[in-house]
């Protein structure tokens, strides 16, 4: 089975089906069956059903403003490319009006991101005819620029909220492309270890949504910092947030978890292979601010996914009454075995009474 990063391609894809339920539906089963040799071709493939099933509901439309000198009024009249047209004894009126158009940044991202893959040569034959059909349906929608992509201001709602499994491919797809100097084509790079971080935390948070829902929370949740009652409003806000990546709880038991992808999971230091000290700090702080009481019911993990160095750390310490873990994931094996491991974190330290 091909691998990215060390990690198997068809695992990014299981990942991607719990971060995004729309990819568990029946119409993507061909794409779960098939093996892929580049990541690249995995997200063609998944564009080419998710856009197809798209096209049969409509393309999204949004109202965008136009500009157009007209016979008749349509919508507001431009006072100023009136007069202009009358001084150039042109006998239209200059209107400025709303309408609806599948030309918004969404289509225009769907557009762009399907051009480049077409052109990428990671991607298969197959694929790459599916995608150059769907592409057809895309003549009214203008292609954009890589560095225009605000893909912080997309807002999703009912309307469009097929829309952010596939803005979430496409970002994938157009956030790992360079420039090549020949030809200037953009060519697309290897998944980055930001993208596989923001996937495996998204994955593995879903992951316990889904399979242990007894838990009375699972969520990415702040801790709240422990000062005193009397410290000054003025004052709270200067501490940074403490913001966790995954936050379980069952009965009085809490378990904080911060998931980490590094291409190196240890450090060096003196020629001895040590923990992330910045890591151990971080989960210890999150523990002992949630555990204000001491009760010793919180417990905190740092969550590596494997890489392919050999050390692989996997041990557990007590830390000022509270128990603090360290474990790796190994995401190139067979998804089972992952689904496996993942349970075990949760019936180790949520043992139902």
């Amino acid at each position: 089975m091909t691998n990215d990063k060390g990690i198997f391609i068809k695992n990014i894809y299981y990942m991607l089906a719990y971060a995004f339920q729309v990819l568990r539906q029946k119409n993507y089963d061909n794409v779960a069956a098939e093996d892929f040799d580049n990541v690249q071709d995995l997200f063609a493939a998944i564009l080419a059903k998710g856009v197809s099933q798209q096209l049969k509901q409509g393309l999204y439309r949004e109202y965008i403003t136009k500009n157009e000198d007209l016979s008749i009024l349509r919508g507001k009249l431009d006072i100023y490319g009136t007069i202009k047209n009358q001084i150039q004894r042109k006998m239209f009126l200059s209107c400025e009006y709303d309408e609806l158009s599948v030309n918004n940044i969404f289509n225009q991202i769907l557009k762009t991101t399907i051009t480049i893959l077409i052109k990428d040569t990671g991607v298969k034959k197959l694929h790459k005819a599916e995608l150059k059909k769907i592409v057809l349906f895309f003549n009214e929608v203008d292609e954009i620029g890589l560095s225009n992509i605000r893909w912080d201001s997309l807002i999703y709602q009912r309307n469009n909220q097929n829309y952010e499994m596939l803005m979430n491919v496409c970002y994938f797809v157009l956030d790992g492309m360079i420039q090549t100097t020949n030809k200037g084509n953009y060519k697309m790079m290897s998944f980055s270890d930001e993208h596989i971080h923001r996937l495996y935390e998204k994955f593995v948070l879903e992951y316990f949504k889904q399979h242990h829902s007894y838990l009375s929370e699972a969520r990415a949740a702040q801790v709240k910092w422990d000062l005193p009652s009397d410290t000054e409003e003025s004052m709270i806000r200067f501490p940074p947030v403490m913001q966790t990546d995954i936050f379980l709880r069952y009965k009085e038991q809490i378990l904080i978890i911060d998931t980490k992808y590094y291409g190196h999971t240890m450090q060096m230091q003196y020629d001895k292979a040590t923990l992330h000290s910045g890591n151990m700090y971080q989960i210890f702080t999150y523990v002992k601010n949630q555990d204000v009481k001491n009760t010793g019911n919180v417990s905190g993990m740092l969550l590596y996914a494997k890489t392919e160095e050999a050390i692989t750390p996997d041990c557990s310490f007590v830390m000022g009454g509270n128990k603090i873990s360290v474990k790796t994931l190994d995401l190139n094996k067979e998804f089972k075995l992952i689904a496996a491991q993942l349970d075990k974190i949760v019936e180790e330290y949520f043992r139902k009474i």
